[in-house]
């Protein structure tokens, strides 16, 4: 019988990475800004794409809809979002930062830009190769809609990192 060697286990591998990556990129976010890990992809979403429903928010940041509203709340009580209802469909609430949000997301940008940059010039001359590799996996996993972002059209109408 052959025995599985958890930590040579590619899933478990990306998965602890993951893990550790999310725990220290929340230092650029929470204790400045004191953000959970779904209030800041709320944030990053809307940040990015301006206007969108929360289950566009849900589908783009990989998050069930709980989630999602609860961090949509804690963000609408710090008025960093506000809601409107979409004229096109009444059952859906439109949702986009304010001022104050929006002010925010562009203090934590530069502070995240830079993570990402020393997280990926910590992999020297491979980062190419890695990234590269990333995509691919990602590319074999996930739907176009995830993996490239909303259409047009989800956000009109309308963890880890």
């Amino acid at each position: 019988m052959t025995k599985l060697k958890l930590e040579t286990f590619l899933p478990y591998r990306l998965n602890r990475i993951s893990a550790a990556v999310s725990r220290e990129f929340r230092s650029v976010y929470g204790p400045d800004f004191d953000l959970t890990v779904p209030e800041w992809r709320v944030l990053a979403t809307l940040g990015q794409f301006d206007v969108a429903t929360a289950k566009a928010i849900g589908a783009h940041s990989a998050m069930h809809k709980t989630k999602v509203s609860r961090a949509v709340k804690a963000l609408e009580d710090r008025r960093w979002l506000r809601r409107r209802q979409n004229d096109e469909d009444r059952r859906e609430e439109l949702l986009q930062l304010t001022d104050l949000g929006r002010g925010i997301y562009l203090k934590i940008v530069p502070k995240a830009e830079a993570f990402e940059k020393r997280l990926i010039a910590s992999l020297g001359d491979d980062a190419g190769a890695f990234l590269r590799g990333l995509a691919m996996i990602e590319a074999q996993r996930f739907d176009n809609a995830l993996q490239d972002g909303p259409t047009e059209g989800d956000f009109d109408e309308g963890s880890h990192v």
